[in-house]
């Protein structure tokens, strides 16, 4: 019984020692923390914008008169000049109305033409003192009446015949044609919500996009002016919706001279050249400004935490102890580094993963990049061998 408790205790003392020795190597490889010695080198970063693309005349067509349309002439996606008719409306009601304003002006030419014989023989009498020059006078006063009704029925037959020629929809310029939300049969007016038809000038694409109210601040003090910080905008590049690379560069060309007050920005357009009508209106994308910085300190974003608008990186001193050190970084950034401005100097080493299990004054075992990925690579081995069958 004695042998077998001793055994017991023995089995028990080695179980003890060897889980205090794994428990041991698993807080060494805890406490590694990649680290990155600071130095200066080259930034060729890019900041990105979304960007909504119209085109440079997106020109609505809209009926002026009330009607069912009766023909449509042109389709969605259609090619089409200025003065072109894309839609009839029924013009019944207004070519009786222009009949019935060309025989006003008949009956008041008629009008005049009779009256114009009875003033002359109402100035013949006079002249022969036969009637009195009140009677002339009534006769000159009718024909000035009727001259008059002439007049207005003239222009009631223009407004008339201006009617009649609203019946069919022309485009005011030239352009692509959009969407087509009503058909043969359909009644329109001047009043309805939507338009006929877009028709869009693609020549030329603007791409509408957003700058902070702080952004162009700064833009505009270091460059003296807002039209300077303009023209020192440097061509941008536009990505496409299934991610591809447009082909021609971009120009910032204007911006907007009112702030919105709702999101504290300042809506800005790049302008596109668009020679294989390739780019739409109603397009959504992103814009790249590419942004350059010469000797600058480079750091990953991995390495950084934020404490409201604050950054941190943790530093690691001669004893390999981390330090909590705010830095500031620029505004531009490529989604995956910051470009730091202040904060941090060369030769400093800062650690570049897993800083959300750091604490200030925290000691680890710094290693590299490469070993970190070579300890990460070996772990997903050793779980991939684990969940193999049979082992």
């Amino acid at each position: 019984m004695k042998k077998i408790a001793y055994l017991v205790l023995g089995l028990v003392l080695v179980s003890c020692s060897g889980n205090k020795s794994q428990q041991s190597s698993m807080m060494m490889g805890n406490n590694e923390y990649a680290v990155e010695t600071i130095a200066l080198s080259n930034a060729d970063l890019s900041t990105k914008y979304p960007t909504t693309i119209k085109g440079s005349q997106d020109v609505e067509i809209r009926p002026k008169v009330s009607g069912n349309i009766t023909r449509q002439l042109v389709d969605e996606g259609d090619f089409v000049r200025a003065g072109q008719v894309l839609f009839v409306i029924d013009p019944t009601q207004y070519q009786a109305a222009v009949e019935q304003a060309r025989a006003a002006v008949n009956v008041s030419k008629a009008s005049i033409s009779t009256q114009e014989l009875t003033v002359a023989n109402k100035k013949a009498l006079l002249e022969r003192n036969i009637i009195s020059k009140y009677d002339y006078d009534v006769a000159v006063n009718t024909l000035a009446m009727y001259k008059a009704q002439l007049s207005q029925a003239e222009a009631a037959y223009k407004s008339a015949a201006d009617q009649l020629s609203y019946c069919s929809v022309r485009a005011t310029s030239s352009g692509v044609i959009g969407e087509i939300p009503y058909r043969v049969g359909s009644l329109v007016s001047p009043s309805i919500v939507q338009p006929l038809t877009t028709v869009s000038n693609l020549e030329q694409m603007y791409a509408y996009f957003s700058m902070t109210e702080k952004q162009f601040l700064e833009l505009t003090r270091s460059n003296g002016s807002s039209e300077a910080a303009r023209r020192s905008l440097p061509n941008v590049t536009l990505i496409l919706a299934d991610g591809s690379t447009y082909s021609e560069q971009g120009v910032v060309s204007s911006f907007s001279g009112v702030i919105d007050q709702s999101t504290g920005s300042l809506q800005m357009r790049a302008t596109f050249r668009n020679p294989n009508k390739l780019l739409r209106s109603g397009a959504t994308g992103v814009l790249k400004f590419p942004v350059h910085k010469a000797n600058a300190i480079i750091i990953p974003q991995k390495a950084t935490y934020q404490i409201q608008d604050k950054i941190f990186v943790y530093v690691v001193d001669k004893d390999n102890k981390v330090k909590t050190t705010e830095i500031t970084v620029l505004e531009q950034n490529d989604g995956s580094n910051y470009v730091v401005t202040s904060g941090l100097n060369t030769g400093e080493k800062i650690v570049i993963e897993g800083v959300n299990k750091l604490k200030d004054g925290m000691e680890i075992k710094p290693i590299t990049q490469a070993q970190s990925d070579a300890q990460r690579e070996k772990s997903k081995q050793h779980m991939a061998d684990k969940a193999m069958p049979g082992q």
